[in-house]
């Protein structure tokens, strides 16, 4: 797979592609040591998994795309015909871009066959929105907290650059089937911090907007959204891919709740070292380790551009080609 542009790169669309990529590559690395904790994973790999190699639990295809990266191309799409037709409901995009890969009309699968991995809100959610396609009237209800949108809501921070639009286009694309406000939130506030990092923002001053933002839309300064933003500027990569999520700062132990997934994303990019070092680290902590990848890759992408991801694990990737074209079309010189 070549991924070389036919011409140079912007300082902008490097960060675009490189989000978009490193959301990829964080997910295709996570997905061969997926629900493995971290005693798991050190043993079998003592010094981190390094190389995109597939497997895992669902028998991966190296590079292939899992959900998180499937739906994350649906709301790419989705901004893709926005661009064409402004006029449109983006967040309604993306929900038919959803019902496709969950019914099975999506590049590298049967068709009509279902995706190998569904979260059972996701599920919840698009059976609701197929129904009434109103992403107000889906989601799973209050209380389903997984990450199972943040992991997906990348495109709305790298193209939508009204600030009160992408809020409200990150919260109305969750609500399709994460509608608990610890999800839309989060989903924003993560959005917010993107869209920093792609103007070239230090990584201390995007998460600091962030929280500004996470106050806000809660409406306190001790919210849940905002306290995972503060523990993730505590938080320490290295730390917990040495020794295992700390239980008293992630009770969850990084499987699955939307705001240790946040928390872990915000650490990882305020992390200085290296977009590889610190995927590999993410994914060494264990549990829901693509997701978490995928997210954290998102950030990291977006600080350090598309040189910052390998080349050996661009060269693997699904939907690799895809994202870059994709990408440049849709960011301006």
């Amino acid at each position: 797979m070549a991924l070389e542009p036919t011409t140079p790169l912007t300082p902008r669309q490097s960060k675009v592609v490189g989000a978009l990529l490193g959301l990829h590559a964080g997910d295709s690395l996570g997905a061969s040591v997926e629900f493995k904790c971290h005693t798991q994973i050190h043993t079998q790999y003592p010094n981190g998994l390094r190389d995109i190699i597939g497997g895992g639990l669902l028998s991966w295809p190296v590079g292939h795309a899992t959900d998180d990266t499937d739906m994350t191309r649906a709301v790419l799409l989705a901004y893709r015909e926005l661009h064409d037709n402004p006029l449109q409901d983006v967040a309604i995009l993306a929900g038919k871009h959803f019902l496709n890969w969950y019914r099975g009309d999506w590049p590298g699968r049967k068709p009509g066959s279902r995706p190998r991995d569904v979260g059972l809100a996701t599920r919840a959610g698009l059976h609701k929105f197929s129904k009434t396609l109103d992403p107000e009237k889906a989601g799973a209800g209050e209380g389903k907290a997984g990450n199972g949108s943040l992991m997906r809501c990348l495109a709305t921070g790298l193209f939508q650059s009204d600030p009160d639009k992408l809020v409200k286009e990150s919260m109305r694309i969750s609500m399709i089937t994460h509608d608990d406000e610890r999800c839309t939130i989060s989903c924003a506030v993560y959005n917010h911090i993107v869209a920093a990092l792609i103007r070239d923002t230090s990584p201390e001053s995007a998460v600091d907007a962030g929280e500004i933002l996470a106050e806000r839309l809660e409406n306190k300064k001790d919210g849940d959204v905002w306290k995972a933003v503060r523990l993730g500027r505590k938080l320490s990569i290295a730390r917990m891919a040495r020794d295992g999520p700390d239980l008293g700062e992630m009770k969850g132990a990084c499987s699955g709740f939307v705001l240790e997934t946040l928390a872990l994303a915000i650490a990882a990019v305020l992390d200085k070292r290296s977009l590889e070092d610190v995927l590999v680290d993410v994914v060494r902590i264990g549990n829901d380790t693509d997701t978490n990848g995928a997210v954290a890759g998102g950030l990291l992408g977006a600080r350090d551009g598309v040189d910052g991801v390998p080349e050996r694990w661009k060269a693997k990737l699904q939907f690799g080609d895809e994202f870059m074209r994709i990408g440049v079309e849709l960011t301006p010189e």
